[in-house]
């Protein structure tokens, strides 16, 4: 098994709206941007081949470029390579971490200096819902899919674990980068589902994000 004080403490960071890793869950990334390529390399270099996925934090128009204090880094576990030098990647997901400071100018990428403290559960066994009630769930969940005309493996959805389930869906509905967020930061599974639920039926009501979010 593996412990925090096996990670390092400082990671490439990869600022991405949008995209949401979860520990224990895979994300696939297309890497073609030359910093990005050249952090790719580097990380492919490191024993633990770790990519701290993180999403900018929304400022004022002019303001310098944040970062939310929260991410999650995820091991290199697939690349290929294209013919024009892209890469197809997937992302394993191991632990979020609370990004302590920005390390920028000896790489084209950024890093960060991180604490993995309080995320001590990442590293443990697959997280169980005990109060999740899987039909009404997948009542609300077919009603979104078609009010968003999205398509899914229904056989599979039904037959997934707990934890895959609700962490797939996390990472894969069209949420807004806000809304994202609020899903990684959850501090348990059950606490995501809840927010999971919000989530969807404020978007099948009409209602905003920020109304989903207060």
């Amino acid at each position: 098994m593996i412990h925090h004080s096996d990670l390092p403490d400082t990671i490439p960071l990869f600022p991405l709206p949008g995209a949401l890793l979860l520990p224990r869950a895979r994300l696939p990334l297309h890497i073609f941007e030359p910093r990005y390529l050249a952090m790719l390399q580097d990380c492919m270099r490191t024993p633990d081949r770790l990519i701290g996925m993180i999403q900018p934090l929304e400022v004022p128009k002019g303001s310098a470029k944040r970062l939310h204090s929260i991410g999650c880094a995820g091991r290199l576990t697939q690349f290929s390579e294209t013919e024009d030098g892209r890469y197809m990647i997937t992302l394993t997901g191991i632990s979020r971490f609370r990004l302590q400071r920005e390390q920028s100018g000896f790489t084209p990428y950024l890093k960060g200096d991180i604490d993995w403290a309080g995320f001590e559960n990442d590293l443990g066994k697959v997280e169980q819902d005990q109060g999740f009630d899987r039909p009404v769930f997948m009542d609300l969940l077919e009603r979104y899919f078609v009010a968003m005309s999205l398509s899914t493996d229904w056989d599979s959805m039904k037959d997934a674990e707990d934890e895959l389930l609700i962490n797939s869906l996390s990472m894969l509905c069209p949420f807004d980068p806000e809304e994202k967020q609020a899903l990684l930061e959850a501090p348990s599974l059950s606490t995501r589902r809840e927010t999971l639920v919000t989530l969807i039926e404020f978007a099948l009501r009409g209602g905003s994000s920020d109304e989903a979010m207060q």
